[in-house]
């Protein structure tokens, strides 16, 4: 029922926007308005973060060697603390979600299809361009955002699977953090045990940053002003991961 309201509020917005015969097409270019919006910071912002590794985690990384648990925990925890990209898609997961088994679930989901590809990805040596990778994430941040406020069920009739999705989109991101290792000269020796660590890392830096992220939340829905904030704030996060595409868009085209 909230989800139909906030999809009569996303076609208001297209008609305020666009007038009252505006069409899908119309409402992809509108998107993609942002995209180009995001793209324009480019110039005006340093080198990808997304998946970027700061310069004195490079070099650890790169002259590391043998099995280290703690400094790989480490780095997992501070790669997840650290991701907007992870955090952001995240908060539209558990955005609408209030039974904490439910929350469980889904994260374990993320999780799973995260570990799945950081791992297969560095161990088979399959990569590709981090650009696009993180164009796909920040489409999963906009996916998400789009999710909840019920427009797949306007515009296409359907309501995607959400587990689904968020299995899918785990893979994903884990899947441009091996792409992003793999640009690192690593030591072969210990090299399975540390990526385990790593990922331990990035598990417990989850469970930190959304036990974070829940807290506020619930401050917020017990205000009585989450149901009134919740559309606009969905439509910041759409616009936000429209900003991410374009952002990586542009570093392809120039970086190559």
């Amino acid at each position: 029922m909230l989800k139909d309201t906030f999809a009569k509020g996303l076609n208001w917005m297209c008609k305020l926007l666009m007038g009252e015969r505006s069409s899908l097409s119309a409402r992809i270019l509108f998107g993609f308005i942002f995209v180009f919006f995001g793209a324009f910071l480019t110039f005006f912002m340093p080198e990808a973060i997304a998946h970027g590794v700061p310069e004195g985690d490079k070099g650890f990384i790169h002259e590391s060697s043998g099995i280290l648990p703690g400094p790989f925990i480490y780095l997992g925890a501070k790669h997840m603390v650290t991701g907007y990209d992870h955090l952001l898609f995240l908060f539209g997961v558990i955005f609408f979600i209030y039974r904490l088994k439910d929350i469980v679930l889904y994260v374990s989901l993320f999780a799973i299809g995260h570990t799945i590809t950081l791992l297969s990805g560095v161990l088979a040596h399959i990569s590709m361009s981090a650009y696009l990778i993180d164009m796909i994430i920040g489409f999963s941040v906009v996916y998400k955002a789009l999710d909840n406020l019920g427009a797949f069920k306007v515009w296409f009739g359907i309501q995607p699977d959400t587990k689904l999705a968020t299995l899918l989109f785990g893979l994903i991101h884990g899947f441009g953090l091996a792409t992003k290792i793999q640009e690192f000269d690593i030591s072969s020796y210990g090299l399975v045990y540390n990526l385990i660590f790593f990922n331990i890392g990035v598990e417990l830096g989850q469970i930190l940053a959304l036990s974070a992220i829940l807290i506020v939340m619930g401050f917020w829905r017990l205000s009585g002003h989450f149901y009134r904030q919740a559309y606009t704030t969905n439509v910041v996060m759409m616009s936000l991961g429209f900003m991410l595409m374009g952002y990586q868009f542009i570093g392809f085209i120039i970086q190559g």
